[in-house]
């Protein structure tokens, strides 16, 4: 049998061995439950689960009694020590009883508060009102209102509570004071971080400014135990309606300006549009009257192959100002359009969008600017006498495959071009033209070179 030291007991020096009636040092830490202070001299180290109980200090009785379980004789002198292999685990293990200490202690108290913003506002998803009211006017003025029931809860001495018995050197005037005046300052700083979460509060991470509020409550009530002060609950959840109030608030305002925005976008497309069915119809106009001139010019001279050329080209022209002077007065009348990126997106992305263009493949020159490092493909390119709804419908369809879900202007869905083209086939009936696969001719020439 060998001698086994508990954790964080220092290592003896080589050949070693406690001589009888022997104590350890009262500083040594307690050995662990079921710890066996005497294994066999082979054998691997003893799991605490399966050893026997032994109470052991390095005393003389503790040795004694390891000796009688080993099957020694209690009078003889304990086997020596394990030898030294040139490292002292004494400081390891210290350090890690003292941490083990520290995460006991820590478990026995308030929980850590993640304060991490990003986590947050990906665990919250999407953004569920607590107090669904009309528009942001509303939601001020019940902030407002809430600001008074608060105030009214401080003033009246409601906010906390606190025993009112307490003695202080068996004086009973002078505890009623100290707990008043300890009241006043947890009170001041339960506010503080109350405020600190307002401040800080962005639409949607709402639940850890909650957590921040709890964990201060909890810090409150377990420091003013002795004088039975804590937050009274009323107060709190006054304080809590206020971050969810406050939070509901941004995000309304957040949703009005979008909504503001995309407005004043679909009020300028709309205006774009119809200046270049304005200018469209100038221009249609004016080589309708050149045609009409030059056809009386012919008709006089006699030329018949002549005047049946332009009475053609003249037709074509009428067709056209009658197909523009339909797009002027139907201005919801426009091209729905599925692109894709699949060098800057992926091959299972796609933007379902709608211009009023005279020729759309101008948007999509456009969105396929320098922001992009490829430009887009075009899979179908369909015009709709109301290509607003359609769009809509679309979108709709989609609506749970989005990239972006906060802001809805951002017109793309994970999505395969085939499936895009089967729905598009259910709304308007056969296509003509629809491209499957996309080309992406920069893109597969370019990656070949990549690094």
């Amino acid at each position: 049998m060998r001698f086994n030291p508990p954790p964080g007991w220092p290592t003896p020096p080589e050949g070693w061995t406690p001589p009888p009636g022997w104590n350890p040092d009262p500083a040594w830490p307690a050995p662990p439950p079921g710890w066996r202070l005497f294994v066999p001299d082979d054998g691997p180290e003893p799991d605490a689960d399966a050893a026997k109980s032994v109470a052991g200090t390095w005393s003389s009785t503790g040795l004694a009694q390891g000796a009688q379980e080993a099957g020694q004789d209690p009078s003889a002198d304990p086997p020596p020590a394990p030898p030294s292999h040139g490292v002292d685990p004494a400081p390891l293990l210290a350090r890690i009883a003292d941490l083990e200490a520290a995460l006991a202690a820590a478990r026995g108290g308030a929980g850590p508060v993640d304060l991490s913003d990003q986590r947050a506002l990906q665990d919250v998803g999407i953004y569920r009102y607590h107090h669904p009211l009309e528009n942001a006017a509303a939601y001020k003025d019940r902030l407002r209102s809430l600001e008074g029931e608060i105030g009214e809860a401080v003033k009246s001495s409601r906010a906390i509570l606190a025993a009112d018995t307490f003695t202080f050197d068996g004086s009973l005037a002078r505890g009623r004071k100290l707990v008043g005046d300890l009241s006043k300052l947890m009170l001041r700083a339960y506010n503080a971080e109350a405020d600190n979460c307002v401040r800080s509060l962005k639409s949607g991470n709402v639940r850890t400014a909650l957590r921040r509020l709890e964990s201060a409550v909890a810090a409150i009530e377990r420091l003013g135990a002795i004088m039975e002060m804590r937050i009274n609950p009323e107060y709190h959840a006054l304080r809590i309606r206020e971050l969810e109030l406050t939070a509901d608030f941004q995000m309304k305002v957040r949703e009005e300006r979008e909504h503001a925005r995309q407005e004043r976008q679909l009020l300028r497309e709309q205006r774009r549009a119809e200046q270049e069915l304005a200018a469209e119809k100038e221009r249609l106009e004016k080589e309708r009257a050149h045609y009409v001139s030059a056809l009386a010019a012919l008709r006089a001279k006699g030329d018949d192959d002549a005047v049946t050329e332009l009475s053609s080209r003249l037709a074509d022209i009428e067709k056209a100002i009658a197909a523009n002077d339909y797009r002027l007065a139907n201005i919801r009348a426009g091209y729905v359009y599925v692109i894709s990126n699949i060098g800057a997106f992926g091959p299972d992305i796609v933007k379902i969008g709608m211009t009023r263009r005279l020729d759309p493949m101008d948007r999509v020159r456009e969105l396929g600017d320098a922001s992009v490092p490829f430009r887009y493909d075009v899979h179908a390119m369909f015009f709709s006498e109301d290509a607003v709804t359609l769009e809509a419908q679309l979108h709709k369809a989609f609506a749970g495959r989005r990239v972006n879900f906060v802001n809805l202007r951002r017109e793309f869905f994970f999505a395969t071009p085939s499936e895009v083209r089967a729905l598009l086939a259910d709304q308007v009936g056969g296509l003509l033209e629809f491209t499957e696969e996309p080309s992406a001719v920069e893109y597969f020439q370019s990656r070949g070179r990549w690094p």
